[in-house]
């Protein structure tokens, strides 16, 4: 049995009518051989979260769809257990006012942090955000894993002061900070959700100092729609800003679709990416910084 097509998605973001023609784009093309991987951010900003909530939980029960979990996904569990006041940027009350969202509360905490596989001969992790430099794939597994185990496995109460702790003093809750939050990282193995700043040299983007540790696997990620489709040697960066159409460019939601029969798809040229166009300007106010 040949292996099923992968295609990997950047952050979706209630973008619900731009993931259905992805979707519908891959049925077209590869049937039902073909296996979508979403980066995260399933949630905000954008108009209908429940919608792709429904979208990609029906992919996943299917066994068509993978998906970690996101800040902005994060970001709804942390309002609805009181731990962070609602933002007048949020755009979630459509799954807070669900009446099946206690189901979707748990839904959503049992999802992973990092998924591990292969993609031709290469190792890959697929993850919300970012890597610390310092792990290798062993030592981002055995973190993300307890760090998930804290987050889905027990009550809703655990799950709720987990994410209430402080992530100074609970290495768990940093683990699953940084593979949801990170952008940049400074040489002593501190990392902040911010971009760099020229303000503040010290601090340069996350997969510099990761890429210079020669790790030998892949990572797919999202998160930081500022700097775009990022391709690199290892490393491809699929937050194409579909929720930020209007804000000074062309908002798109990005897919990565090497073909599985590819020997080194992490370090090919190859260009594999569909890009669907958005709809509308979505962002309640197109000036304000994405966070």
């Amino acid at each position: 049995m040949s292996e099923r097509q992968r295609i990997f998605v950047g952050d979706v973001q209630g973008c619900s009518e731009e993931l259905d023609e992805l979707i519908r784009r891959a049925h077209d093309r590869f049937g039902e051989d073909s296996e979508i991987w979403l980066v995260g951010d399933l949630v905000n900003r954008g108009p209908k979260n429940l919608e792709v909530l429904r979208q990609v939980r029906e992919l996943v029960e299917a066994g068509r769809g993978r998906v970690v979990l996101g800040n902005h996904d994060l970001n709804l569990l942390r309002v609805a257990a009181g731990l962070r006041s609602m933002s007048w940027l949020d755009t979630f009350n459509d799954v807070l006012e669900s009446p099946d969202f206690d189901d979707w509360f748990d839904w959503l905490r049992g999802l992973p942090l990092m998924l591990r596989s292969t993609l031709g001969g290469q190792d890959f992790a697929m993850v919300h955000a970012a890597v610390h430099p310092d792990w290798s794939l062993d030592e981002l597994e055995r973190r993300t894993r307890r760090a998930e185990a804290r987050l889905g496995d027990g009550s809703r109460a655990d799950a709720e002061s987990f994410l209430g702790a402080d992530p100074g003093t609970d290495p768990d809750l940093d683990t699953l900070r940084c593979v949801t939050s990170c952008r940049s990282v400074n040489a002593m193995g501190n990392w902040r959700s911010s971009p760099p700043d020229e303000m503040d040299p010290d601090f340069i983007p996350w997969h510099v100092e990761w890429s210079a540790r020669n790790h030998g696997y892949g990572i797919v990620y999202g998160h930081w729609s500022l700097q775009g489709l990022h391709v690199a040697p290892w490393l491809r960066g699929l937050d194409t800003g579909c929720v930020h159409h209007g804000r000074g460019r062309r908002g798109l939601l990005t897919a990565w679709s090497p073909p599985p029969d590819e020997a080194e798809p992490f370090l090919s040229s190859s260009d594999h990416f569909w890009h669907i166009h958005a709809r509308r300007a979505y962002y309640a106010r197109r000036d304000a910084e994405p966070v």
